[in-house]
């Protein structure tokens, strides 16, 4: 069973901040999925909890240049 978390971002603009986003999250060991709005500055994460927390999906968006709100 996986968990779910919707971030919102701030600072996405365009489609390659969208990607940049999405690259991010899914580089990290235990992201099954990751669906992004652009328009709405969200980005709904499914995870493994076991793996990764909260936390960690809030400071790997952080790193790659984007806020956390």
């Amino acid at each position: 069973m996986s968990d779910k978390l919707t971030l919102n971002i701030g600072g996405m603009t365009c489609n390659h901040c969208k990607m940049k986003v999405e690259k991010a999250l899914k580089t990290l060991d235990g992201v099954q999925d990751v669906q992004i709005n652009l328009e709405a500055g969200q980005a709904e994460v499914s995870y493994d909890g076991s793996k990764i927390s909260e936390s960690d999906l809030k400071a790997v968006v952080g790193d790659a240049g984007y806020e956390v709100k």
